[in-house]
């Protein structure tokens, strides 16, 4: 089987990328000898990647590389860098990335490029990628829209910024969850041992057809556990906003693994045959239904490949990266943690994301994890499957973890917010939203912040969200139901909202802010000023959902009406916001219908900022290609 397996299974993915630093990921089915080859200007420089790549094997014929490489002559800046990333071959013989990757570079031209911009001016932004949604991909929106410029340097965007559910671990449509477990199977992905349930090991669990549609029951029918169930596996009916579907969430390392490999990269789809399980009658039609999403979904990934291999591209996670309303309440996490096969379900999707996307924004920040989790693949037992004590230990040990923002000190500044793991809980009222961070990382936010002129935020959730949406969760809030409606938005805890506003209130603190946001499946723009402040900092909250995903038509267009009824600038209603000193002015999609603010189009955002950092051009280039601009309201 094995001389049958191309040697690169998904990549090269550009990360964290500046002159003196190159970050990449790869995933082969060896490891691999590997060197980079950069050209600009007519200069061509080689460098052996021995030292600078940390090789984790993940399974028999799985291999991640992680590469980060130092360089001593900084890269020029505002030009097309061409590299060509190549590897040794069984005979010895070095493969050139225009052997093996010619898909990845635009045609007419042998490799991909890269530019390294001087400010993070310009930038494609988006969130939430569900695979079998029925809407285009807004990544591959993303390439075709680069297809256009990518050679002109100047018009090439800074980064990608992937604000979060770049994968949905809780909400896995039957074809994929087939997939995932045929790839596990043709790469020999590490089995586990599995604890708090009637199915011993990852292996046992991919062998029943019956865990398809119904992964819930796996947990012991015990009173103890309806609670549990409910919150995390229930497939939750949220009436207000969305309905969500958690009967095939992944459950094992590997498949979360897989998964990755699955929405990133076109080859894993070809070792593979997909062979439907035993399902009952609705289940099949079901299964069928979502069969027809996932292959567009596959068709349009060359696309999303190559834009990954010519964005530097930063991460950060929200929820269904790991599970839908992660860490939404203190008794959320008191009854997630506290039961073994939760608490590793969690873990194993951390740990993914710690290998796929956590490390390429900091490699630094997160070499501690990295390091634990390099130690605990090497370790398996005679059995070959992943020592289960360690890993029990190392899912301690990244649940603990407080490093998953980061901040990039370009221009303008860029600070990466984790809004999922340092949450302020409300202890007396365990079932009460936790804010989005605590006070001490409120506190460190602050300190990013000071004596910067202009910054870029990167908040999952909106800063500055739909009021009355909020309102509508902070009502269900108060009958005690904030799971039905994804009760987590930054002013639904006082402790967490007051102190976020008076930061960005504060006099050292910027004078311009561009808040990048996702996770709400609509796009929209505010920009918002102080009241009664004469030389009052300038606020833009941009935000754009989803990539791959969109909210309730009809009910997206009442909740803008009313929204835009009942909090119009003269309503009273504003003054019982916590944002009451705060004037919100939203900008117009410029091919919506008359008053409409919210734009409900799958797609990817783009923002570029002029030489003072505020926002001169906002679009949202729909999967569809259907684009729109925002524009100000005149006054």
């Amino acid at each position: 089987m094995q001389e049958t397996l191309p040697d690169i299974l998904a990549g090269p993915l550009l990360r964290r990328c500046d002159p003196q630093r190159l970050v990449l990921w790869l995933v082969a089915t060896r490891p691999l000898a590997l060197r980079l080859t950069l050209s600009a200007d007519g200069e061509s420089r080689t460098h052996d990647l021995d030292a600078a790549t940390t090789c984790l094997a993940i399974g028999d014929h799985a291999h991640c590389h992680l590469i980060d490489l130092a360089l001593e002559t900084p890269l020029p800046q505002e030009t097309r860098i061409a590299y060509d990333l190549a590897y040794r071959d069984r005979q010895g013989t070095w493969c050139s990335l225009r052997d093996w990757g010619q898909a990845l570079a635009y045609p007419g031209e042998p490799l991909p490029t890269l530019v390294l911009r001087a400010r993070h001016d310009a930038l494609l932004h988006g969130s939430c990628r569900k695979p079998h949604h029925p809407s285009a991909d807004g990544l591959a929106r993303g390439d075709r829209w680069l297809s256009e410029r990518h050679q002109d340097a100047a018009a090439r965007p800074a980064a990608l910024i992937l604000s979060g559910d770049q994968i949905y671990a809780d909400d896995v449509a039957g074809p994929m969850l087939a997939a995932i477990h045929a790839l596990i199977a043709r790469l020999g992905l590490y089995d586990e041992c599995l604890e708090g349930t009637e199915i011993a090991t990852g292996e046992a669990l991919y062998a029943r057809d019956d865990t398809y549609y119904h992964r819930d029951a796996l947990l012991p029918a015990v009173a103890s556990n309806a609670a549990l169930r409910d919150k995390f596996f229930g497939g939750k009916r949220k009436p207000i906003f969305t309905s969500a579907s958690a009967e095939n969430h992944l459950i094992t390392f590997a498949e979360v693994m897989a998964m990755y490999l699955l929405v990133w990269s076109p080859t894993p789809w070809q070792l593979i045959t997909l062979e439907m399980p035993t399902l009952d009658a609705a289940e099949g039609e079901r299964y069928r239904r979502e069969q027809r999403h996932i292959d567009d979904f596959v068709a349009a990934l060359p696309q999303v490949a190559r834009l990954l291999a010519h964005l530097p591209t930063l991460m950060i996670f929200d929820d269904h990266d790991i599970t839908d309303d992660w860490n939404l309440t203190a008794a959320w996490e008191a009854a997630v943690y506290g039961h073994p096969f939760s608490r590793r379900i969690v873990g194993n999707a951390l740990l993914a994301y710690l290998l796929c996307q956590g490390w390429g924004n900091d490699p630094d920040g997160l070499a501690a994890p990295l390091a634990a989790t390099r130690e605990w693949l090497a370790r398996r037992g005679a059995d070959g499957r992943l020592d289960c004590a360690r890993h029990g230990d190392l899912i301690t040990q990244l649940l603990r973890f407080t490093g998953w923002g980061y901040t990039l000190d370009t221009q303008p500044r860029l600070v990466v917010l984790d809004t999922r793991t340092r949450r302020w809980r409300s202890e007396r009222k365990r079932h009460r939203p936790s804010g989005l961070m605590d006070w001490e990382a409120l506190s460190e936010f602050q300190q990013d912040l000071l004596e910067q002129s202009e910054v870029i935020i990167v908040s999952p959730a909106p800063i500055f969200g739909v009021k009355l949406i909020e309102g509508v969760q902070r009502l269900f809030t108060a009958l005690g139901k904030p799971l039905m409606v994804d009760a987590e938005n930054w002013m639904a805890h006082p402790g967490s909202a007051h102190t976020m506003l008076n930061i960005l209130r504060h006099s050292r603190t910027p004078q311009r802010y561009v808040i990048l946001s996702g996770d709400v499946h609509y796009s929209f723009v505010y920009a918002i000023t102080l009241r009664q402040r004469r030389h009052s900092p300038r606020m833009w909250q941009v935000t754009s959902s989803g990539l791959k995903n969109t909210f309730p038509t009809t009910l997206l267009d009442w909740f803008d009406r009313l929204n835009r009824w009942l909090y119009a600038p003269w309503s009273p209603l504003n003054w019982l916001t916590k944002r009451r000193r705060m004037l919100v002015e939203p900008y117009r999609p410029a091919h919506a219908s008359h008053g409409e603010r919210l734009w409900n189009r799958a797609g990817i955002g783009y923002v570029r900022l002029d030489a003072e950092g505020a926002p001169s051009e906002v679009r949202q280039l729909g999967a569809d290609d259907v684009d729109t601009h925002f524009d100000r309201i005149p006054d």
